[in-house]
């Protein structure tokens, strides 16, 4: 699916999380993450990069696609907790730099 902020093409090939073996899994399988893709992790409240190998940005969402915080994960690192968190987006380093707590995020093919 694809994720637009601000009418910006945010990612364009962003795969969804929705089981509790898909979210355990996440990105443990991968060697990088391309700067168009990403993962949503849903009814997830907080992220670790435990035996991941490269850094991740991950953004915390509300239930209604709102974005609450973001911060940059390091291999072996555990991510923050933010309030009010229902959904994690998260994409390769750097490409959250265009987002700003409170944008609203707007997802394509959302299924």
């Amino acid at each position: 699916m694809k994720v637009y902020v601000k009418n910006l093409l945010l990612a364009n090939d962003v795969k969804k999380a929705d089981t509790f073996i898909s979210r355990l899994v996440g990105l443990l399988d991968r060697k990088r993450l391309d700067i168009s893709e990403g993962l949503l992790l849903m009814n997830c409240k907080s992220v670790h990069c435990f035996f991941m190998k490269f850094a991740i940005d991950a953004v915390y969402l509300s239930k209604n696609m709102t974005v609450l915080d973001i911060e940059t994960i390091y291999p072996w690192k555990i991510g923050k907790s933010a309030f009010n968190t229902a959904n994690v987006l998260e994409l390769a380093e750097g490409a959250a730099s265009i987002l700003n707590k409170g944008d609203t995020l707007i997802f394509e093919d959302f299924n």
